[in-house]
C-alpha cells in the first residue's frame, strides 16, 4: 500500500506543458521530502495527459519512480 503525504493531480493538451507542470509537481514534494527524509516520489501516468505526483513510503527517499496505469 502506498502512503501519500501529499498527491497533486496534474491534467494538461501539451507536452510543453507537462514537462513544466511535472517538474513544478517534483520540486515541490523533493522541498517536502526533505523535511522527514523518509519518502521518495512516485509519479503516475493515469491516461495521456492526466498524471499524479505523491510522496510514496513505497519510493526509497530520494528517488523518483515513475509508473504507468
Amino acid at each position: 500500500m502506498t502512503t501519500a503525504s501529499e498527491c497533486i493531480e496534474i491534467r494538461v493538451d501539451s507536452r510543453r506543458l507537462l514537462d513544466d507542470r511535472l517538474n513544478e509537481a517534483v520540486q515541490g514534494l523533493q522541498r517536502l521530502a526533505m523535511l522527514t527524509g523518509t519518502n521518495g516520489i512516485l509519479l503516475t501516468r493515469h491516461r495521456p495527459g492526466h498524471y499524479t505526483a505523491a510522496l510514496s513510503d513505497q519510493v526509497p527517499f530520494g528517488m523518483t519512480r515513475e509508473i504507468v496505469h
